[in-house]
């Protein structure tokens, strides 16, 4: 069974920039609504696969992406 991270954003711009940056690197990611469980000023989240965490968070930080939060779903 896959497991998979959420990413929030303040913003959809942010979450549109993101899903750029990783489709470029590669990353099979999915924008997504935002889980319910989950708060966010963005109605917009990346889904994307928990095994790859660290080298999505490490792509985003070299952009100086601004994210919300990471959860593992």
């Amino acid at each position: 069974m896959t497991r998979y991270g959420v990413i929030l954003f303040h913003t959809s711009s942010s979450a549109i920039r993101a899903e750029k940056l990783l489709k470029k690197a590669g990353h099979s990611i999915k924008l997504i609504p935002t889980p319910r469980e989950f708060s966010s000023d963005c109605g917009v989240a990346l889904r994307f696969d928990w095994a790859d965490y660290e080298q999505v968070k490490l792509i985003l930080d070299t952009a100086h992406l601004e994210i919300n939060a990471i959860h593992q779903m």
